[in-house]
């Protein structure tokens, strides 16, 4: 465990000879890092170096949810590219809900980051929502919660995935999903370049897709025959 400019993060290094492939973890609205260590160590126990921190205004950050946090993804990116060990060209990030948008968002403009899982992936007008009804858990700043929903509607996320160009990218949603619906998976994957994958999970909810130890496996398989 460790802090990086303001971030608390776990890090989780394979037994495997380097180099190393690695995983930068985003978690979404009202969760932290230490809800997503099931694929952490999953990730090591296949071969990957992985990081998981908290986001602004969650778990132990000191901060509030600011326009920021898109910022903090590059930083703990290049953190994570400086472990020894660590091969800088292969670094990719896995968002759930709010962290999908935050991992499409920095993949398609930070040079750090090779690669993004998204699953269940919020859309800025599905953020906004939650802001304006509060239905959001996590600590924001009253004052800073219209300059937040207005830098939301400057990102639109079918733009940032066709930013994202030739970098993999791997999109997860359950058909159940009441919070974000799978259609929207399916839109962005038809915006989408090569190589993409899309998985629908029959039934589910907003969650099934986040601790499944079979699709942890799948994704990470399939990422590395796209990564080399």
């Amino acid at each position: 465990m460790g802090i990086h400019e303001g971030r608390p993060y776990l890090l989780w290094l394979p037994e495997t000879p380097p180099p190393w492939r690695a995983m930068l973890i985003l978690h979404g609205a009202g969760s932290q890092k230490e809800n997503h260590g099931d694929f952490g160590r999953a990730c090591a126990a296949s071969g990957w170096a992985a990081i998981a921190y908290d986001q602004r205004g969650h778990g132990e950050s000191p901060d509030l949810m600011s326009a920021e946090a898109l910022a903090d993804v590059g930083r703990m990116a290049r953190l994570l590219s400086d472990v020894d060990g660590v091969d800088r060209s292969r670094v990719c990030v896995r968002g759930s809900s709010m962290g999908g948008f935050m991992a499409i968002q920095a993949a398609a403009t930070s040079d750090a980051i090779a690669g993004a899982i998204a699953i269940c992936p919020a859309g800025a007008q599905h953020l906004t929502r939650g802001l304006e009804s509060g239905e959001l858990s996590m600590r924001i700043d009253p004052d800073g919660a219209d300059a937040l929903a207005a830098w939301l509607a400057e990102h639109d996320l079918r733009q940032a995935v066709e930013l994202m160009a030739s970098k993999p990218l791997l999109l997860i949603h359950a058909r159940g999903d009441d919070q974000i619906p799978a259609d929207w998976s399916e839109e962005l994957y038809a915006r989408a370049a090569e190589p993409r994958k899309l998985i629908l999970l029959p039934g589910g909810h907003h969650r099934s897709a986040q601790h499944d130890a079979e699709l942890h496996g799948l994704a990470l398989r399939w990422m590395e025959r796209r990564l080399g």
